[in-house]
C-alpha cells in the first residue's frame, strides 16, 4: 500500500512540475513582451515596410484597449452581443443502481448524474481600440477570459419533446434508459463587445495589414484577459511558486513512501 501511495505522489509531483513550468513561462512572457500602443505599432510597421518591405514583420507585444466590433456574434442562449462565447447544456438525471456493501450484500441505491447534450464555442475577429487608434485581432487559439452571463437550471422533462432557451433549441429523442430526467442546466460565458481587455500576442503584417494573433513560438502564450497586466503577472508567479513547493513536497514524500514500502516488502 505504501508503494502505491508513493507512486501516486510521484505522478502528482511530475504533473506539478509541468504546471510550474507553464506558469513560470507565462509570467516570464508577460514581463518580456514589449508594451506598445496601436499608433506605435502602426508607425513601426510603416518604417519597416519602407526599409525591407512588408509581410515579414513579427513582434511579441502587449496592449490594453477596448473591444470594438461592427458585426459581433450574438450568444446562443442569452442573446448577448459578444466576440466570443461558450455555451453548454446538460441534462441532470437520477437513476437506481445496484451496489454491494462491504459484506458483499446487494442493495439498491438512487444516484444523481449529468450529461452534456449540447456545447458550442464560437469566436469572431474584432478590433482592439486604444486612445491612439485600433488594430485587428484574430482570437483563434487564444486563452480567453470570459464573463459568466448564465447558469440556470430548469426543472422537468422536455416540453413536447423539445428544449429551448434563447436562440437554442433541440429535439430530444425518446428516453429508453433507466435514467429519469430531473431537468436541464443552461450555462454560458461571453467576451462582450466594448469591454476593456489586456492582450498578449504576436503582431504580424503577413496578411498585408496589421493583425494581432497567436504567436508562432509555442512557448509564447496568446492571452485575452479582463485582468490587467500586473494582476496576471502576479497570479502566474504565485501559481508557479505554489506548484513548485507542491512538486517538491509530493516528490519527497513519494520517494520516502516508495522506499519504505519496498523495504517492508523485499
Amino acid at each position: 500500500m505504501l508503494v502505491f501511495f508513493g507512486v501516486i505522489l510521484l505522478i502528482i509531483g511530475v504533473v506539478l512540475f509541468f504546471v510550474q513550468k507553464r506558469q513560470g513561462n507565462r509570467a516570464a512572457s508577460l514581463k518580456s513582451a514589449r508594451s506598445v500602443t496601436v499608433a506605435e505599432l502602426q508607425n513601426l510597421a510603416q518604417e519597416i515596410a519602407g526599409e525591407i518591405g512588408g509581410g515579414n514583420w513579427r513582434d511579441y507585444v502587449k496592449l490594453n484597449g477596448f473591444i470594438r466590433c461592427s458585426s459581433p456574434l450574438v450568444s446562443e442562449l442569452k442573446q448577448e452581443p459578444c466576440v466570443h462565447y461558450r455555451m453548454n447544456v446538460t441534462r441532470e438525471y437520477e437513476e437506481t443502481v445496484t451496489k454491494q456493501d462491504s459484506q458483499g450484500r446487494s442493495y439498491r441505491d438512487t444516484q444523481r448524474g449529468s450529461e452534456t447534450i449540447a456545447s458550442t464555442v464560437r469566436s469572431v475577429s474584432f478590433y482592439l481600440e486604444d486612445s491612439t487608434g485600433r488594430i485587428e485581432v484574430n482570437p483563434d487559439g487564444a486563452q480567453i477570459e470570459t464573463v459568466k452571463v448564465l447558469n440556470e437550471f430548469r426543472q422537468g422533462q422536455a416540453a413536447g419533446g423539445m428544449i429551448s432557451y434563447g436562440g437554442f433549441s433541440l429535439v430530444m429523442g425518446s428516453q429508453t434508459s433507466n435514467r429519469r430526467t430531473l431537468g436541464y442546466r443552461y450555462s454560458e460565458s461571453i467576451l462582450p463587445v466594448d469591454q476593456r481587455v489586456f492582450i498578449l500576442g504576436m503582431m504580424s503584417d503577413s496578411s498585408g495589414s496589421l493583425i494581432l494573433q497567436k504567436p508562432i513560438k509555442s512557448q509564447h502564450p496568446f492571452i485575452i484577459s479582463l485582468k490587467d497586466e500586473e494582476t496576471l503577472t502576479a497570479d502566474a508567479g504565485n501559481s508557479a511558486k505554489t506548484a513548485f513547493y507542491g512538486m517538491l513536497g509530493c516528490l519527497t514524500m513519494g520517494i520516502v513512501l516508495l522506499v519504505i514500502g519496498l523495504l517492508q516488502n523485499p
